[in-house]
């Protein structure tokens, strides 16, 4: 089974010892805001970037061609 963005966000968090709020106050935004996206599952890529960072962890994202080739 494959997981949403969402899902991975809160194992991330889980496996840092972060709450959702804890991961809001770092972003600058609020608890209801991160938990109303989470629940949409719609993050733009940037955003993601920055809740890499938060978690100290790194974010990619890409497309792969049928012969291996990544961009």
């Amino acid at each position: 089974m494959k997981l949403t963005t969402s899902e991975k966000i809160k194992i991330l968090c889980n496996r840092q010892g972060k709450s959702i709020s804890d991961l809001a106050r770092t972003l600058g935004m609020s608890r209801q805001n991160l938990s109303n996206k989470l629940s949409r599952d719609n993050f733009p890529e940037a955003e993601l970037i920055e809740i890499a960072r938060a978690l100290n962890c790194s974010y990619e994202s890409y497309f792969i061609l049928e012969n291996g080739e990544k961009f």
